[in-house]
């Protein structure tokens, strides 16, 4: 055989087939375009989710400002029931406090979850005394439930549906008022449930980094009306109504403001980490974006030569 003739077979060899192949290194161009463009997702999910950290943030110092003038007036309502003692057996409204907005962890799942175990009457509810000498809180299964946010709803609808009772959106979209608690709490004595005193489940802002779920009791009109330490004056009944109505309106609002100083904060914290698994994820990614176009310009680089051999 002539070397014409070897040179030319050796450069047919190295090519690829016509019928029903692809080039060699076709499989690693695919594999570079598909981690491009989710390199290039990640990266927008990054900015969304470091916009949202910084908006959260700047809302959390508005949030923690409302929050303290907030407490001024559950602290007015626990010197007020601090004179009424409520007796075992009465019937309790719960009013869950969350919010229609998500990405902030497991602020929801927190109250939803309390709610839960208290309707159980699960021995590790919030709602369970560890005071052998305080008077036990007695739960019943038919206990009405009223939830402000659309998250908490979905939550409990599916568990304790047959307990629910009314509900509230639109609540506190932005720093919560007095006029939004003086709202639904007009709402709830307006809705014909009967109830004997209203325990509020709302998350307690811890630091700034952290929170619990944590209750507040306030006593409904009857309870006022027969505790011993309201007796002792000479009240009308509208006076104790008003009363009552307004220690209601005051605990939903602190209750409102220290939630949604919560949810802010797990909102922020939950934005930081996103961030930071979404640049962890870039790293990774333009890792291996890096070495797949090595790789690639190599085998190119082997062709080439291969070819400039043969020749």
């Amino acid at each position: 055989m002539s070397m014409l003739a070897r040179r030319t077979l050796a450069r047919v060899g190295g090519q690829p087939s016509l019928v029903g192949s692809t080039p060699q290194n076709a499989r690693n161009m695919a594999t570079l375009r598909e981690i491009e463009l989710r390199l290039k997702s990640v990266r927008n999910i990054e900015k969304i989710t470091k916009s949202m950290k910084m908006i959260a943030s700047t809302k959390l110092a508005k949030a923690q400002r409302a929050m303290q003038i907030g407490k001024e007036y559950g602290l007015a309502n626990k010197e007020v029931f601090s004179h009424a003692t409520d007796t075992p057996g009465k019937r309790k409204l719960f009013l869950v406090i969350s919010s229609d907005k998500g990405l902030c962890g497991g602020v929801h799942s927190s109250v939803s979850k309390a709610t839960r175990k208290a309707i159980a009457n699960a021995p590790d509810s919030p709602f369970a005394t560890t005071d052998a000498n305080a008077t036990p809180i007695t739960i019943d299964a038919d206990s009405p439930v009223m939830v402000i946010g659309d998250k908490s709803k979905a939550q409990l609808q599916r568990a304790i549906g047959q307990n629910m009772q009314l509900t509230f959106n639109q609540i506190g979209r932005d720093i919560p008022t007095f006029a939004d608690a003086a709202g639904v709490a007009d709402l709830i004595v307006k809705s014909g449930v009967k109830y004997d005193s209203v325990v509020l489940v709302y998350n307690k802002f811890v630091s700034a980094i952290s929170y619990e779920a944590a209750t507040m009791e306030v006593l409904g009109e009857e309870a006022l009306r027969e505790s011993n330490g309201f007796k002792a004056y000479e009240n009308e009944d509208d006076d104790t109504k008003d009363l009552a109505e307004f220690s209601l309106a005051n605990a939903i609002y602190a209750t409102l403001v220290e939630a949604h100083a919560c949810e802010q904060s797990a909102r922020r914290n939950a934005m930081d980490n996103a961030s930071k698994n979404a640049s962890d994820m870039i790293g990774s990614l333009q890792m291996q974006y890096n070495r797949g176009r090595q790789a690639a310009i190599t085998n190119e680089l082997v062709d080439i030569i291969t070819g400039a051999s043969a020749l």
